[in-house]
């Protein structure tokens, strides 16, 4: 009888999965230390669900001890071995936390600092100026080429003369990468460097802005913007895909845009831009 319960006690144990062990970061050096192998070290951790926040000094601790590199991995990963992808912000003031792709005013506050994204403003209205010169020169005399955006000011400001922008591109979320992007211009090239930007300064007239990006006369029909009215700035890359941007002289007040992706695509010929507009 005794050697009946005996059996049944025992396959009863045998059939109850045992509880997932937790383990610690001593446990995963000795681990280490017996000289089994990473894939057993890993399938272990993945089996027990295990995650650390590891710090920096924690992770050079570890490698000094011998845990190496794809372990290390494994346990910022937590159960499935990958590690998680850091948490998207929209106006942590830190270029190193990640941002959905656009362009950031650095605003200053009273209690710190926050970002605020830029929202691209599309247009696909353009006029013509200079047209009785053009006519009375036949020709010789240049008629511009303006596009216009709604309203009379941005509803971005900045609060001083020489505001920082950072511009954040799909290489620095590369898991968005395949997602529809901010910088979209209908062009299968990657928009990639504030290189490819021109800073401008736009006109108010009659509740709108305006902006020349073009010129036509007998020589010809040019567009993009004209070198007289472009804005210098500088850039620098903090990390790959992100960049910090700053203009090379203080803005007189006004109303002004990071304008990019000029084409003759808009609906009757219209030319067409999209631009990230703010106001000094």
């Amino acid at each position: 009888m005794k050697r009946i319960c005996l059996t049944a006690a025992l396959s009863l144990a045998l059939s109850v999965p045992a509880f997932a062990e937790t383990l610690t970061l001593d446990s995963i050096i000795a681990l280490c230390s017996t000289g089994i192998g990473d894939e057993a070290v890993i399938a272990k951790i993945k089996s027990s669900g295990t995650h650390f926040d590891l710090s920096t000094d924690q992770m050079i601790e570890l490698k000094g001890k011998g845990v190496s590199g794809p372990v290390i991995a494994a346990l910022l990963g937590g159960a499935d071995g990958a590690p998680k992808p850091a948490a998207m912000s929209m106006d942590s003031p830190d270029a190193m936390v990640p941002h959905p792709s656009g362009v950031y005013l650095l605003m200053s506050m009273g209690s710190g600092a926050r970002m605020q994204r830029i929202d691209p403003t599309v247009t696909n209205q353009s006029k013509t100026g200079g047209i009785f010169g053009y006519a009375l020169t036949g020709g010789i005399a240049s008629m511009s080429i303006k596009t216009a955006i709604q309203n009379e000011t941005a509803k971005t400001r900045a609060a001083v003369n020489r505001p920082t922008f950072y511009f954040f591109f799909d290489e620095s979320n590369p898991e968005t990468a395949r997602q529809i992007t901010t910088f979209a211009s209908g062009s299968t090239a990657a928009v990639s460097s504030p290189a490819e930007f021109t800073l401008i300064k736009m006109m108010k007239k009659d509740g709108r802005r305006e902006a020349r990006v073009g010129s036509a006369n007998i020589g010809g029909v040019k567009t993009g913007v004209m070198d007289k009215d472009r804005i210098a700035f500088d850039y620098e890359m903090v990390r790959p895909g992100v960049f910090k941007v700053l203009p090379q002289a203080a803005l007189a007040p006004g109303e002004y845009g990071f304008i990019y992706a000029i084409s003759g695509g808009g609906s009757n010929g219209a030319m067409t831009a999209r631009i990230f507009d703010f106001s000094i």
